[in-house]
């Protein structure tokens, strides 16, 4: 873990299995996003959207900021269906925080990957197997507000 946004690198991750998609979840905890930069592609069974993501990398143990956030674009490919769950596709301009990214198993490799927001939406993608990119896409930008949860 990098201790100060001088030391930040842009974030590059792809997950092919539970392991490495904790670790995408891990990072895009508290991104936010609009409901209007979501976008299933079914032609391309791809699945993808951009957030505004908290910079946890540059954190360290400092309780204060500045902190940062970054414009990052995640999707998931071999995406056979998406649904959503408690979220109204319709309100674009709608502001989502990702609380965590989970995968349900299925049979041979398929399942179901949960993306769950604040406010018990959740986006759930039917998937053959786990392959999902990460990517850091623009310059980060300083933020005061470090997200706090109910512990």
């Amino acid at each position: 873990m990098v201790s100060s946004l001088k030391d930040y690198t842009p974030l590059r991750l792809m997950a092919g299995d539970t392991e490495d998609l904790g670790v995408i979840s891990t990072m895009m905890q508290d991104a936010v996003a609009k409901i209007g930069d979501f976008a299933y592609l079914p032609t391309e069974r791809r699945f993808a959207f951009v957030t505004n993501r908290f910079v946890w990398e540059c954190v360290g143990d400092r309780r204060s900021g500045p902190f940062a956030r970054v414009r990052a674009g995640l999707h998931f490919d071999d995406v056979k269906a998406a649904r959503f769950q408690h979220l109204r596709s319709d309100a674009k301009d709608a502001v989502v925080e990702l609380l965590a990214v989970r995968f349900e198993p299925g049979e041979d490799g398929a399942g179901v990957i949960m993306l769950d927001f604040a406010g018990g939406g959740a986006v759930r993608l039917e998937v053959e197997s786990i392959n999902a990119y990460i990517s850091d896409i623009s310059e980060p930008w300083r933020t005061r507000a470090k997200p706090k949860h109910d512990e």
